[in-house]
């Protein structure tokens, strides 16, 4: 069966837990890749490329929300090919779970949101001696920062735990300090996303398709592509690539 996203709801607990791992998806060492560590799988006169850990780009934690896959379909099968990001899946290996493919639009749709914004990761370290004032979403001030006293929102993490956030100076504890969620998908994903329409024959198209976020515990997933002839929908293929799950 075919899953679809988590809920906004679920998806936003689990990251303030922190139980979201980042995985990246690697070839087997078994398997032959280009130079630039891509795999390739041929069938029908389609060939695609795919590569588990091509992303560069905003945001640059995009790995912890879903599992971006860079993709190159060449078409030389005598036939128009359908691009669709429903005809791809990552295939877990211990679970059988098929993760889905997410245009862009369902991203948005699903309220997905960045883990640490577009910085994805913190931006100044603050040092003092801790109050006990519980700190949390909201603007801060802070009298020790690297570079001078920081003003602004932001997520911050503290000893003693999260709270209301608050305007002006005092004495904290080490704390973190990361730039605010940001909705998905940005602008990156969205230029970068592989391209939905018809590829002719003799064409290539390149482009990111965005899975679920794959479970570290998986060991291994199968990219399936689906080999849909553009103008009956007849399937006419299936194009295989094997990653080793990296957590």
């Amino acid at each position: 069966m075919r899953a679809r996203a988590l809920r906004p709801v679920l998806a936003a607990l689990l990251l303030a837990a922190g139980c979201v791992a980042e995985t990246k998806l690697l070839p087997p060492a078994t398997v032959p890749t280009t130079p630039g560590g891509s795999v390739v799988a041929e069938s029908q006169g389609v060939r695609l490329v795919a590569n588990g850990d091509a992303w560069r780009g905003r945001p640059s934690d995009l790995e912890h929300v879903v599992t971006p896959v860079g993709v190159r379909l060449e078409n030389q099968s005598g036939r128009p090919l359908r691009v669709d990001p429903k005809d791809f899946t990552l295939v877990g290996g211990t679970s059988r779970f098929q993760y889905a493919a997410l245009s862009p639009f369902e991203l948005r749709q699903e309220g997905y949101t960045a883990v640490g914004g577009s910085g994805g990761g913190n931006v100044s370290l603050s040092l003092g001696v801790g109050v006990g004032v519980p700190l949390g979403w909201g603007p801060y001030g802070s009298m020790y920062a690297w570079g001078g006293p920081h003003w602004g929102p932001g997520w911050y993490d503290s000893w003693y735990g999260y709270g209301p956030g608050f305007w002006g100076p005092g004495f904290y504890d080490p704390y973190y300090y990361w730039a605010p969620p940001e909705p998905l998908p940005t602008r990156d994903m969205v230029r970068k996303a592989l391209p939905e329409g018809t590829l002719d024959m003799g064409g290539t198209l390149s482009g990111f398709l965005y899975f679920q976020s794959v479970s570290p515990q998986e060991g291994r997933v199968t990219l399936q592509a689906r080999l849909v002839d553009a103008r009956t929908g007849e399937q006419f293929g299936t194009l295989s690539i094997p990653f080793d799950v990296h957590a």
